[in-house]
């Protein structure tokens, strides 16, 4: 595919994107402007990102700090795309995702709130984080349980590096709707809830929930960041158990 039919493909698919966005919102009684769209480009190579950026895209959720490091160290070239972590961090890696991170939405231990906090001072700058929630209830995903997540918010404000803008989930990985959507509906309660009790300088508005396959659901929910992936760029070469623990789909699974 030659750069011109790639950027027009990537083109066709953010337009149908935005169209489902679009209708989502009118069908929730809710304005689009309220949903970011976060795309996510894990796996995808240097050329097609390059194709998102030329049709306006300036922001790009990565799972793996090395993968989106050597990504942006690739392409310095445009200082205004930003970068966000959207898969777990290790707190050995947080030296990696303090030097070009510009948000960070997994964030479910102290430990790795520390390590970013450390890193982050020493380089003089700051970090808008998500809390990641474990709404499926699912031991096999990251992520604080919901009853503990009031508790772990209100100790963040030690750690003055790190801006707190609300909360992060993964849903289930199933096409049952009634399965899928107490996943969303368990965030935005307890994102209410948070925004009554959340220490000054915490912020709850951000609800990161739904990704290709089930966005729809979470914009009805409340969602106000929606991570697409294979919608835009198409599937993927690499199965997604390699990147969402709990992931029972196969290689380049449409879903997500």
């Amino acid at each position: 595919m030659s750069d011109v039919d790639a950027v027009a493909h990537l083109r066709a698919n953010l337009d149908a994107i935005r169209a489902r966005i679009d209708a989502a919102c009118r069908g929730a009684g809710r304005e689009p402007a309220e949903v970011r769209l976060l795309p996510v480009s894990k796996t995808v190579d240097e050329a097609r990102l390059r194709a998102a950026y030329a049709i306006g895209l300036r922001e790009l959720g990565e799972n793996k700090v090395q993968e989106a490091m050597g990504k942006w160290e690739a392409m310095a070239d445009l200082p205004d795309l930003r970068w966000v972590l959207i898969g777990h961090l290790q707190t050995n890696k947080a030296k990696y995702a303090a030097r070009f991170a510009g948000e960070f939405q997994a964030l479910d231990s102290l430990r790795v709130a520390e390590a970013l906090d450390r890193q982050l001072q020493a380089r003089g700058r700051a970090l808008d984080v998500l809390v990641q929630v474990n709404t499926s209830n699912e031991a096999s995903k990251f992520g604080l349980p919901p009853d503990e997540v009031e508790a772990f918010v209100k100790q963040l404000p030690a750690f003055s590096s790190l801006r707190v803008r609300g909360l992060m989930t993964l849903a289930l990985f199933s096409e049952d709707e009634a399965r899928v959507r107490p996943c969303f509906v368990r965030l935005r309660e307890l994102r209410d809830r948070l925004r009554q009790a959340a220490p000054d300088g915490i912020a709850m508005d951000e609800l990161s929930m739904g990704m290709s396959g089930d966005f729809e659901l979470a914009i009805a929910e409340g969602a106000t960041t929606v991570r697409v992936g294979t919608a835009l760029f198409g599937m993927r070469g690499t199965p997604d158990s390699d990147y969402w623990p709990g992931f029972a789909g196969g290689a380049g699974d449409p879903a997500r």
